[in-house]
């Protein structure tokens, strides 16, 4: 293979004029832990509530929860950024569809809040698992003590559920990092983005996507890295994350 290795043109100037190439893939890497931050805050907060209520004995809330699991983690996420970011806005009532059109950073919200529902599903079955594990009479425990049900999985079951499923919660972190790369189908110029748009300005796309990998290794380093420190702090004596 006649190819031209250049290891340099990280530090050549970029057609953009924003700085050197590397600049652009590191501009990209804020933009894709920015998105993922964001998504992640939905995923937890969304999934949380969605999990609770696959646990509740109200048929109703069970339903609720069966169904956006299903709806949210059997869609592809690459149709689900698309149907946010195409289709939204054309089947809302014309103000609001506009709106959303001219909406700044348009795509970064839609990358963060699609990415966000999409592993929302998947942190719901995970704390519906970590529930389920408990012993019966953790829950009954509470009702003895006179909790309320919202007082009951405020003060003693979500503690011990979140502590038992942070390493699947960690895998699930580190799946939303990487699930931001789909964002470039929308316009969104994250790491991989940038790096193809760097390969595209210099034909160098080994150099381009070799550095844009060692990044996501890295930032995947430093968040399982986070993360163990995280367990071993928070972990129960007799369940899996404790000693």
């Amino acid at each position: 293979m006649n190819y031209n290795w250049n290891w340099g043109i990280f530090f050549q100037p970029n057609p953009m004029g924003t700085g050197t190439y590397l600049d652009m893939l590191l501009s990209g890497l804020a933009l894709t832990l920015k998105t993922a931050a964001l998504a992640w805050v939905i995923a937890l907060i969304t999934g949380s509530i969605v999990g609770v209520m696959r646990t509740l004995p109200s048929k109703g809330a069970n339903w609720f929860g069966f169904a956006y699991v299903e709806f949210f983690r059997n869609m592809p996420l690459l149709v689900q950024l698309f149907l946010w970011f195409f289709v939204l806005p054309e089947i809302l009532p014309r103000a609001a569809g506009l709106w959303l059109k001219q909406l700044p950073n348009a795509p970064f919200w839609t990358a963060a809040i699609g990415v966000g529902f999409f592993m929302s599903a998947r942190v719901a079955v995970q704390l519906q698992a970590g529930i389920s594990s408990l012993p019966r009479g953790q829950k009954m425990a509470a009702t003895a003590l006179g909790l309320t049900t919202v007082q009951g999985y405020r003060y003693v079951l979500l503690p011990m559920a979140f502590r038992i499923i942070l390493p699947p919660l960690t895998s699930e972190f580190l799946n939303t990092i990487k699930n931001t790369a789909v964002a470039i189908t929308i316009g969104l110029l994250e790491l991989t983005g940038q790096a193809r748009s760097m390969q595209e300005f210099s034909f160098q796309v080994f150099e381009a996507f070799t550095a844009a990998t060692i990044l996501y290794l890295l930032v995947n380093a430093v968040v399982v890295t986070a993360m163990r420190f995280l367990e071993r702090w928070v972990a129960i004596p007799g369940y899996i994350t404790g000693k």
